[in-house]
């Protein structure tokens, strides 16, 4: 699409980010009412249109509206998958599924610094990113018809409708692990304990920091960490970056899919020896301290290297990304589990 200014490159990638806050947003107030499959279904459908009008754009409104459509969608996604996946899976295994939830996202994410590397290689043109664009239509059509055939509502929504006895037979569909007998009398004490949270159940904002103040701001206080530890800026601006250090175009975009890959197995790792076994608490702590380190590091190497040719210095100011990202990964991941 030409050769956009500093101004708009950031404008492609804030309109994203801002539809995925507001389709976050949308999720609290109607995420409940679809229900966590149904809601899903329309995300599928949504980030589908998005993804169609990015990849047919015309103009720049055209593709800024397709991307902040396609935000909104993945933002309501992100915020509901693991909710989800906490309410079919077992509870000696939760951590480990809501895991698996984040290794998706940190794979998407390899594959498609991979596929621009891949199309970067195309002639100039139209086709460089046109590609990868179209490569993300099929994914929505491919999530919302497995929602649509052999996914399980959520049977601890589907009580909280009064819908029990279809509840009971997805929990049935869910706990094939256990003697119909074990089953049915685990989802007793679920349903024993929901119908008592529904009794007590709190439905204003206005209540929540009331009674439950320092739950709230210190949920508040993560997530928001979480964003400002400069992910999103690094993941969106890192190839700027290595282009600071004087690295060729080729490079660079081979590095980017490295990036990609580093998150990929650090998000593995940490799902299958560490959430679980280690506890969130301590993953946590540990994480924001190595990253606090890490930035620190990655900044004075970026800043005493970017305009020298000391190729060695260069390459420590890449390390400090790689390890930001593994780190982040550590700090990440149990609030995803």
């Amino acid at each position: 699409m030409g050769h956009p200014s500093k101004g708009l490159t950031g404008a492609v990638v804030a309109v994203y980010i801002a539809g995925e806050a507001v389709g976050a947003l949308v999720q609290t107030f109607i995420g409940d009412r679809l229900g966590r499959i149904r809601f899903m279904q329309l995300c599928c459908i949504i980030v589908t249109i998005g993804t169609v009008v990015q990849t047919a754009s015309v103009n720049m409104g055209m593709f800024l509206a397709g991307r902040a459509i396609a935000g909104a969608a993945v933002g309501g996604m992100v915020s509901t998958v693991p909710i989800y996946l906490s309410e079919i899976s077992s509870p000696q295994h939760r951590g480990l599924i809501g895991g698996i939830s984040g290794c998706g996202i940190s794979f998407g994410t390899m594959m498609s610094n991979w596929v621009g590397m891949a199309c970067g290689y195309a002639p100039y043109g139209a086709v460089q990113w046109r590609l990868p664009l179209g490569i993300q239509i099929p994914w929505g059509i491919i999530m919302f018809v497995g929602l649509s055939t052999f996914m399980p509502n959520s049977p601890r929504q589907l009580i909280r409708k009064g819908k029990v006895e279809q509840a009971r037979i997805e929990y049935t569909r869910i706990r094939r692990d256990l003697a119909s007998h074990e089953a049915q009398e685990e989802f007793a004490l679920m349903r024993a304990q929901i119908e008592y949270e529904m009794m007590r159940e709190i439905k204003s904002i206005k209540e929540i920091f009331r009674l439950y103040r320092h739950r709230a701001l210190v949920s508040i206080a993560v997530q928001t960490m979480t964003s400002l530890t400069g992910v999103n800026v690094i993941q969106y601006y890192q190839t700027i970056l290595y282009k600071s250090l004087g690295i060729n175009p080729t490079t660079i975009l081979a590095l980017a899919g490295v990036y990609g890959t580093c998150a990929f197995v650090s998000n593995a790792i940490t799902t299958k020896f560490l959430t679980d076994q280690w506890g969130r608490r301590p993953m946590i702590l540990t994480g924001l301290a190595g990253v606090v380190i890490i930035e620190i590091y990655a900044a004075v190497m970026q800043r005493e290297f970017q305009n020298t040719d000391n190729k060695v210095g260069k390459g420590f100011a890449v390390l400090g990304i790689y390890l930001f990202v593994i780190t982040y990964c550590e700090y990440r991941q149990p609030q995803q589990g």
